[in-house]
C-alpha cells in the first residue's frame, strides 16, 4: 500500500534523550573512620527504587529515577546513598495510551547505567568497594505498580 490521499504516511514513533543530570544526591558515612575498618560480617544492603514522571511541555517529559541504598553490618549503618537522577525526554508521535509505559519502562532503562555509575563512584569515593547495582527489570516494576494501583481503586 502506498501513501496517498486515502492512505497518508504514518509518522514514526520515537523518543529522544535531551539531557540527563543529577537532580539531588546524598552520601552519608556516619561511623567513619570506624566503618572503613575491616568489618567481620558481610554487610546487608537494602536498595529502594522509585520513579516519578512529569510533563514539562507538549511532548517533553522529565523522568526522575530515585535510588537509595543503605549498607548495614553488625547493627551499624556503614553508608547511605540517595540519588535522584533525572532525564529529559522528547516524545514524537506516541499514542496517549503508550506514554506512561514508555516513560516508566523504556526511559529508566536508558538512564539506569548512568545512575548505576554515579552510585558506584560515590560509594568508592566514600572509602567502600563500589556498589554495583544489579540491572532492574522496569517492566516488572511497572506491572507490579499497576497491580497495586488497581487494588487501591
Amino acid at each position: 500500500m502506498t501513501p496517498g490521499p486515502q492512505n497518508p504516511p504514518q509518522a514514526a514513533q520515537s523518543f529522544s534523550v535531551k539531557g540527563q543530570y543529577i537532580k539531588d544526591m546524598s552520601f552519608e558515612n556516619p561511623h567513619a573512620p570506624h566503618s572503613l575498618m575491616a568489618v567481620q560480617a558481610k554487610p546487608a544492603i537494602d536498595i529502594n527504587v522509585d520513579l516519578k514522571a512529569q510533563k514539562l511541555q507538549e511532548g517533553i517529559y522529565e523522568l526522575t529515577l530515585y535510588v537509595s541504598a543503605r549498607a548495614v553490618a553488625e547493627g551499624n549503618t556503614l553508608f547511605l546513598v540517595e540519588l535522584a537522577y533525572a532525564g529529559i525526554f522528547q516524545l514524537f508521535n506516541i499514542p496517549e495510551e503508550r506514554i506512561q509505559p514508555l516513560l516508566l519502562i523504556d526511559c529508566p532503562f536508558v538512564m539506569f547505567p548512568f545512575a548505576r555509575r554515579v552510585i558506584a563512584d560515590v560509594t568508592r569515593d566514600g572509602g567502600f568497594p563500589p556498589l554495583m547495582l544489579d540491572p532492574i527489570d522496569f517492566h516488572s516494576l511497572y506491572v507490579q505498580n499497576q497491580s497495586k494501583e488497581a487494588l487501591t481503586k
